[in-house]
């Protein structure tokens, strides 16, 4: 019976499965067939040998990850420069977004929406050189401090590990908050506006409207982006640790991402790369799964 309503759908949405067979292939060819090459993670690969001709090592690669000295202190960067980025990244587009949605001048709104929104599209190459023009030994803001008679000796923001932190998050901040705003205003838009007349009547303040109808009518899509959230919590940036890091700063800007990239790529050791990549993907996927659970149970909403 479930296969002749199988093949009932199938046949009624035949015309769509059409459409979507070249995507199909697309995604077989570039997502699925690709992961072959997680093979490499258990394996003593050799460039110009094939991962079936490698010798079989098992779970040594990732044995070697976790007891590297350097897992410690990789483990709290990630986490460390991830959580600040959930903290403080994840609400700001949320009150951005409320707070573009109660303006009434629709040109005013659209253009501070879009100043907020073209960092997104500045690479990290060029966010670079603006700290560096900012924070650096001789840049803008010790300049400044220094006319000011604040400070006597500038200070080395870019070169001190305990300015790391603050300064990779603030600069994600900026970057982000403005693009990810427009998910959330598209999520608003969709709200009756009915509700808020019926809001209204009942005494609401303009307070009082964001807390009882906007928010609770944007609960999902503040859920999803959560859930997703949490599960890139090892994704704590590549480009920018590479690029604003140094020598003098190792100690709070190494992550996962460029860990592997060192040791891995830099190296040659493409079985030790792949294993530590795997690893945290397979982290990330039980999060997702963790924090949709713990959604479904505590809020009632869930994607999954």
């Amino acid at each position: 019976m479930k296969i002749r309503n199988a093949m009932r759908s199938l046949y009624r949405e035949r015309q769509l499965w059409l459409i979507s067979i070249p995507m199909i292939i697309w995604v077989l060819i570039f997502s699925y067939m690709p992961m072959y090459g997680i093979l490499m993670a258990f394996v003593n690969y050799i460039p110009g040998n094939t991962i079936l001709q490698s010798d079989w090592v098992g779970l040594t690669h990732f044995k070697m990850f976790f007891d590297s000295p350097d897992f410690p202190l990789v483990l709290r960067n990630t986490l460390a420069i991830s959580g600040l980025s959930i903290l403080f990244g994840f609400p700001a587009p949320i009150v951005l977004a409320i707070l573009l949605n109660e303006l009434n001048n629709k040109r005013f709104k659209k253009t501070i929406q879009t100043i907020s929104y073209l960092p997104h599209f500045i690479s990290w190459v060029v966010v670079a050189s603006i700290l560096f023009a900012l924070l650096g030994n001789e840049g803008i803001l010790n300049d400044v401090l220094i006319r000011l008679d604040i400070i006597d000796q500038p200070i080395s923001y870019l070169g001190e590990g305990k300015y790391f932190w603050g300064i990779i998050t603030s600069a994600n901040l900026w970057k982000d908050v403005g693009w990810s705003t427009i998910i959330y205003l598209s999520a608003m838009a969709g709200v009756d506006s009915e509700m808020y007349d019926a809001g209204k009547v009942d005494g609401l303040n303009r307070f009082g409207l964001i807390w009882h109808i906007t928010l609770p009518s944007i609960r999902s899509t503040i859920v999803l982006l959560w859930i997703l959230g949490i599960g890139g919590i090892l994704n704590a940036g590549f480009e920018q640790q590479l690029l604003i890091g140094n020598a003098q700063t190792r100690e709070y800007y190494e992550v996962i991402d460029t860990y592997a990239y060192k040791y891995g790529i830099e190296l040659g050791n493409y079985s030790y790369g792949a294993a530590i990549g795997l690893l945290k993907a397979i982290i990330g996927v039980t999060l997702v799964f963790g924090a949709n659970r713990f959604s479904k149970k505590v809020l009632d909403t869930s994607i999954i």
